[in-house]
C-alpha cells in the first residue's frame, strides 16, 4: 500500500470496522437484543475502537494519535470483556465468542504494533 492519506487507507481501521459490524449483527440475534445494556455497551465499545482511529488521525500530530490509538486499545479490551461475559452466561456459544475475541485480540495487535511504530518514528526524527 502507497501513502497513508486519510483513516479509511488503515488497515486496523478497515479491521476494526469489520469487526464492528459482525458485533452489530450479532446483537441483532433476538437474545442479545433483549439485554439493551450489555447490546448498548458493547455497540459503543466496537465502534469506539474505529472511532478514536479516525479521531486522532484527524489530529494530524502522532502525540494526539497515539493518545486515540491506545482508547481504541483500551476499547478492545472492553469488547473482549463484553464477550466473555455473553459468552459466560449462554447468550453467545463457544465458536462466536473464540472468533470474534480473537479478532479483537489481532486488532489490538495491530494498534500496539502501529502505536510503537509512531513512537519509535518520533524518536527517529
Amino acid at each position: 500500500m502507497g501513502k497513508i492519506q486519510q483513516f479509511e487507507d488503515l488497515e486496523v481501521w478497515q479491521e476494526a470496522m469489520k469487526l464492528a459490524e459482525e458485533i452489530y449483527i450479532l446483537t441483532c440475534n433476538e437474545q442479545i437484543r433483549k439485554e439493551y445494556s450489555i447490546r448498548d455497551q458493547l455497540i459503543r465499545a466496537v465502534i469506539s475502537i474505529s472511532n478514536n482511529i479516525s479521531e486522532g488521525f484527524e489530529y494530524d500530530n502522532n502525540k494526539d494519535f497515539i493518545k486515540f490509538l491506545r482508547y481504541s486499545k483500551g476499547s478492545t479490551g472492553e469488547v473482549r470483556n463484553v464477550l466473555t461475559f455473553l459468552f459466560r452466561v449462554k447468550l453467545i456459544n463457544p465458536k462466536i465468542h473464540r472468533e470474534l475475541t480473537d479478532k479483537a485480540i489481532n486488532i489490538s495487535k495491530q494498534l500496539h504494533g502501529f502505536i510503537n511504530y509512531l513512537r519509535n518514528r518520533d524518536k527517529n526524527k
